[in-house]
């Protein structure tokens, strides 16, 4: 390995990354608008959310061996093909049957992108300097946060939902076809055993490698399953237009660009048993937050505000989880991430299912709440724990 990433395609993996999860997150200032759409509500399309992470999470389970294999670019190049596949049923859909299986289809073709780009970028760089490096590399997932939710509700609001798939496929097959042509001069290590039962028993054999895998599926079901609720939330109580809730939303993605652009000072001083605790804590007072305020217009910079705090929170936890993750099985780094991804995301299915049950009972305010608790303990536990273990 080396320590220097100069040499890495970092901008062509961040726009991956960035395709990637804005296919996640475009759509969820118009969750209200699909319901409508469809003649349905707001809870019962918490499958189309939980479609779209679960194969996410599942296909892990071929695409980490596949790309240890094969190459990790190569197969995140015919994913992205599948994704502009995906995405283009998504926009044709008739139903909410209809969308569900198309988002299952994304969901699985997604999976590819992220996962092993970070596995790509691991491979390259020494620890001591990878969390700083992936910070790097994860500008476009940052970007997509910032952008996903204003570019949704901007496109949703003149073009429609439909419309929004159809920029999203446009994307996808435009940075396939680049990746393809640059396959032939980029590195991409290759050769490890496919499906080798020894890799899953090195993990399952690792306290380290057990608790981030735990991490992740708590982290997956109290943090990003919750997160798209929010939306409905904001125009159901504030009255702000889908447009303008995206504008809101784009602030998480500002708050994590903050993170990512004061990584290389923070990382050092902290360490990641603090960064874990005060990303848990600053996440949990947000989204309380969020859901205390008096719902009239001149609380709207609350929303703002909260929406910077959780941007920041969130990568001051997850991104520790996401180094550690990278180290669980160094000589097959994208079967390890993306065991981390399949957690993770498993995690968000739950979390997006539970949710969406919680609010039909609770409502929002009341689901949400439950959330910011849950937060707490997950920071609470996971602190000492990685302390312990550096």
């Amino acid at each position: 390995m080396t320590s220097a990433p100069t040499a890495l395609p970092l901008t062509l993996l961040a726009t991956a990354g960035f395709l990637s999860v804005a296919g996640m997150r475009m759509t969820d200032p118009l969750l209200h608008v699909i319901a409508s759409d469809f003649g349905t509500t707001i809870p019962a399309l918490a499958i189309v959310v939980a479609a779209f992470t679960l194969p996410y999470g599942l296909c892990q389970i071929l695409l980490g061996p596949l790309a240890d294999r094969f190459g990790k670019l190569r197969v995140m190049t015919a994913a992205l093909a599948l994704l502009t596949l995906a995405n283009l049923a998504c926009a044709l859909s008739g139903t909410v049957e209809g969308l569900t299986l198309a988002r299952l289809a994304a969901g699985g073709a997604s999976a590819a992108v992220v996962p092993l780009g970070m596995a790509y970028v691991a491979d390259a760089v020494d620890y001591q300097q990878r969390q700083i490096t992936l910070s790097r590399y994860l500008n476009g997932t940052v970007m997509a946060q910032m952008m996903a939710g204003p570019l949704g509700g901007i496109f949703g609001q003149f073009l429609g939902w439909r419309g929004v798939f159809l920029v999203l496929a446009a994307g996808t097959a435009a940075i396939a076809a680049v990746l393809a042509r640059r396959l032939p001069t980029l590195p991409d290590r290759r050769g490890s055993a496919t499906f080798a039962a020894g890799n899953y028993l090195a993990m399952a054999r690792s306290p380290v490698a057990r608790v981030v895998l735990l991490a992740a599926v708590i982290d997956g079901a109290v943090l990003m399953g919750s997160f798209p609720f929010l939306a409905p939330y904001m125009h159901e109580a504030f009255g702000l237009s889908y447009a303008e809730v995206g504008l809101v939303l784009a602030c998480f993605g500002l708050g994590a660009m903050a993170y990512v652009r004061a990584a290389r000072w923070i990382i050092p001083r902290l360490g990641e048993a603090r960064m874990v605790a005060l990303g848990g804590a600053i996440m949990a007072a947000a989204v309380a937050t969020i859901v205390l305020l008096p719902p009239q217009p001149a609380f709207v910079a609350g929303l703002v505000a909260a929406q910077l705090a959780i941007g920041a929170g969130f990568y001051l936890l997850h991104g520790v989880l996401q180094a550690r993750a990278t180290e669980m099985l160094p000589h097959a780094r994208a079967t390890a991430v993306a065991s981390f991804a399949l957690m993770l995301f498993i995690g968000q299915s739950i979390g997006a299912l539970a949710m969406g049950g919680l609010i039909a009972k609770l409502g929002y305010q009341g689901a949400s709440l439950c959330d910011a608790v849950a937060i707490l303990l997950l920071a609470a536990w996971l602190a000492p724990v990685l302390r312990r273990n550096r």
